[in-house]
């Protein structure tokens, strides 16, 4: 069972950026980030996958925010600029294996304040 531990949250102006990093204990592992703001549902934000290919967007992000790994350091990461106030929520890294649909893997989240 692989562990994640994110880092990188905080509080940030509007049209500021914040970068959010998730290490992994072990590797082979899809990635994503999600994130659920007060009183909303958890929302997908972006993925990538083991090789590095395909990132995929929520289309509120694209253009803002870009994901990244690096497989030496089991770490995923999700740079954020142009932030803007609705990015405000606790942002959760995920991860699932290769080939299946479900994250099943969960890190603890990070709390993202944006103010305008």
């Amino acid at each position: 069972q692989v562990q994640l531990v994110e880092s990188g949250g905080g509080l940030a102006q509007a049209g500021g950026s914040l970068r959010l990093s998730c290490v992994a204990s072990d590797s082979g592992y899809a990635m994503a980030w999600f994130r659920q703001a007060p009183g909303k549902e958890r929302e997908f934000v972006a993925s990538i996958r083991w090789s590095g290919s395909n990132p995929y967007y929520t289309t509120s992000v694209k253009g803002r925010f870009t994901i990244s790994r690096d497989n030496v350091k089991n770490t995923v990461y999700l740079q954020m600029d142009s932030l803007k106030p609705e990015d405000t929520a606790v942002y959760y890294c995920a991860a699932r294996r290769e080939g299946l649909i479900k994250y099943s893997y969960w890190g603890q989240g990070t709390q993202v304040t944006v103010s305008s």
